[in-house]
């Protein structure tokens, strides 16, 4: 990461207490001295007067430039996102007289503290990754259960700086993760706000990326470069409730609130007193008159429809609001036919098992991806209202986002961002394109699918197993970013424990786990098995019903433990172009892989733990064993499987069973 001579230099300016009166961090580079009474000093002086209180009353967080170029002074100012605006206050004003005394007469220094910190210089730095010196400081006490602790940890870790980065608006996130039923661990990332959402995480994976080399076993610690921060303890030490309502979006233009104070009562309180009044006063009558107008046009419309028709129309409109509750846009109809150009066939993407996908571009230029839920499918409705619902409460980079929904003239119609380099296997199994997949770019992809499923079983509100992990659920955005897609047969269960029975089998053969194609029986772990023989997928280029133009051969998972077992590796790595092409990790993703395709459920690993194994290069990989083999071979398990009604016997190919894909959600 960095040479280890600053590293070592830095690690004594740590400061055994932070607080206001003892910086955790001082940057002081004696090489940057301006002179006495200079026009710079005045500049700066002016500077750092005013950021304190800008900082304070923004949420905690200011920038600034004062004076001319060539004695500019530039400053930033920033406090933690759960400090009141009083306390955020106090401290940099704290920092600002110790910088005169800590820093004299240096154009550029930085503080800090455990509550903000301060900095300055004569060049602008702001929006610029600056991770020059490292500094830590590890808890004394060990962690007990350490291989636990530490795949907890490393999921945690991975979580907040993932929210941090892209979710929240402060660049700030905090979570806690069981470590065992009387353990937690807590975790919190935060960056200086001026930088975007890419640099932030990779100043924060930075710093994750080197616990293993400063507090590796420790129960708590604290990593700090100059842009952003991470801290993990086995207590909380962080506001909860402040935490939270910094990890939410940010309140509208004269909400009444500056980073946790109240600002409601600013004014006269008489004059205060009488807008509301006046408020009041007007909206009440209009409340009641929408109110009336509202019931009449209810019985009006109740007492046109035929008294059959009653509760079909009741569940329709139960339906409706509950779509219509999400925070996502409710699209006209006529608008999207216009985008889509009336669902032409030139337009069509594709086609799944409830239903045609179309891409559209709206007015304003904006492309999008509409699914048109099938006319003949009963559960259509049903479905698409899980959907929204589900989504609704899902925000995570790597999965496919929705914008809205359509439910005007019988239509059901799902609007998603539009992704423009399509599925992965459309790139991955093309003789032509596959090159576009350097291994750095497969080996993105993999941990970007590790993350998002990782969120689904893990991190969002709800634990959601999706049950159809495949190649063509992988969206790819403008950057090659992977995004899983794919909710739209999403079934709520309320079951208290975590795996499942059905009787209904749906999802691809193939990917399938081989005690839920052969059992009904479903878990995290049926995803995990189906992620395993993704990455052997876009590790050796090779779908897993591979087939040569002359007949079938051997299945991939035969193929990848055949030469595995015997340590003739070569073969696995050659589906890849060799452009970039590091064998040690592509060999470490293979281990992981096949650790996630064992037989039983109980040997494989959770998709923390996978997580964890991908970005570690320090964790040692348990062995394997031979792999179970839900793919079809000789026709044999083909005739098994279609005896059970799983399968067509014909089948020989990838192939989603009912022609559909489902998403499983268990709430919490």
């Amino acid at each position: 990461m960095h040479s280890l001579l600053p590293i070592l230099l830095c690690s004594f300016l740590l400061a055994t207490a932070a607080n206001a009166d003892n910086p955790f961090y001082t940057g002081c580079p004696n090489n940057t001295n301006y002179t006495r009474g200079s026009a710079f000093q005045a500049n700066l002086n002016a500077l750092l007067a005013s950021l304190p209180s800008a900082a304070a009353a923004s949420a905690g967080f200011a920038t600034n430039t004062t004076g001319t170029a060539p004695d500019q002074a530039y400053g930033l100012a920033q406090c933690r996102a759960d400090v009141n605006a009083s306390d955020c206050r106090a401290c940099l004003d704290g920092s600002t007289r110790d910088m005169a005394r800590v820093c004299p007469g240096q154009k550029s220094a930085m503080l800090i503290y455990d509550a903000c910190q301060l900095r300055h210089s004569n060049a602008s730095f702001f929006g610029a990754v600056d991770a020059s010196v490292v500094v830590w400081q590890p808890n004394a006490q060990n962690a007990t259960q350490q291989e636990q602790f530490t795949t907890r940890l490393g999921a945690l870790m991975g979580s907040v700086t993932e929210r941090a980065a892209y979710a929240s608006p402060r660049r700030f996130a905090v979570g806690s993760a069981a470590v065992t039923p009387f353990v937690n661990v807590y975790g919190m990332a935060q960056c200086t706000r001026d930088l975007a959402g890419d640099d932030c995480n990779r100043c924060l994976v930075g710093a994750v990326s080197f616990i293993p080399t400063c507090c590796d076993g420790r129960q708590g610690a604290r990593i700090v470069y100059p842009s952003c921060s991470i801290r993990f303890e086995v207590y909380p030490f962080y506001d909860a409730q402040a935490a939270d309502a910094a990890m939410s979006p940010a309140p509208a233009p004269g909400a009444g609130s500056v980073n946790g104070s109240d600002q409601s009562g600013l004014g006269e309180s008489g004059s205060g007193s009488h807008k509301v009044r006046a408020a009041l006063l007007v909206a009440i009558p209009v409340a009641v008159a929408l109110l009336q107008v509202a019931v009449f046009l209810f019985l009006r419309k109740r007492n046109r429809q035929p008294h059959k028709h009653v509760q079909v129309a009741s569940n329709v409109h139960e339906d409706e609001e509950d779509m219509t509750s999400s925070e996502y846009l409710l699209y006209d109809l006529s608008t999207l036919r216009a985008a889509t150009d009336n669902f032409s066939e030139e337009n069509k993407l594709g086609e799944g098992g409830f239903g045609p996908v179309y891409k559209g571009t709206l007015q304003d230029g904006q492309e999008i991806a509409v699914k048109r839920l099938s006319a003949t499918s009963q559960q259509g409705q049903v479905e698409m209202k899980n959907e929204v619902v589900l989504l609704a409460k899902l925000q995570h980079r790597n999965l496919v986002r929705l914008l809205g929904c359509c439910t005007e003239e019988h239509e059901r119609l799902l609007v998603y961002e539009f992704l423009t380099n399509n599925s992965l296997d459309k790139i991955l199994f093309d003789p032509a394109r596959r090159q576009e997949l350097g291994w750095g770019l497969r080996q993105r992809i993999i941990e970007g699918i590790g993350r998002g499923l990782l969120y689904l079983h893990e991190e969002s509100r709800l634990t959601i197993i999706h049950r159809d992990l495949k190649a063509s659920n992988i969206l790819l955005d403008a950057d090659m970013n992977p995004k899983i897609s794919d909710f739209g047969l999403a079934k709520l269960f309320s079951l208290d424990s975590s795996v499942g029975n059905t009787s209904h089998i749906a999802g691809t053969y193939g990917y399938m786990a081989p005690e839920y194609a052969m059992h009904g029986l479903f878990s995290a772990k049926s995803d995990v098995f189906s992620y395993g023989v993704l990455v052997l997928e876009i590790v050796t280029g090779r779908r897993n019903s591979y087939t040569h133009a002359s007949g079938p051969s051997e299945d991939l998972l035969t193929f990848v433990w055949t030469h595995w077992s015997r340590g003739s590796v070569q073969p696995l790595l050659e589906g890849c172009p060799d452009e970039g092409l590091r064998a040690q990790e592509m060999l470490r993703c293979i281990h992981v892989a096949l650790l996630c395709v064992q037989e039983d459920p109980l040997d494989r690993p959770s998709m923390a733990s996978v997580v964890v194994m991908l970005n570690s290069r320090s964790i040692t990989l348990p062995a394997p064993g031979a792999p179970a083999y839900a793919v079809p071979r000789r026709g044999t398990t083909v005739r098994s499987a279609a005896r059970q009604g799983l399968v067509d016997a014909a089948a020989s190919r990838e192939q989603s069973v009912n022609g559909a894909s489902f998403s499983d959600m268990e709430p919490r």
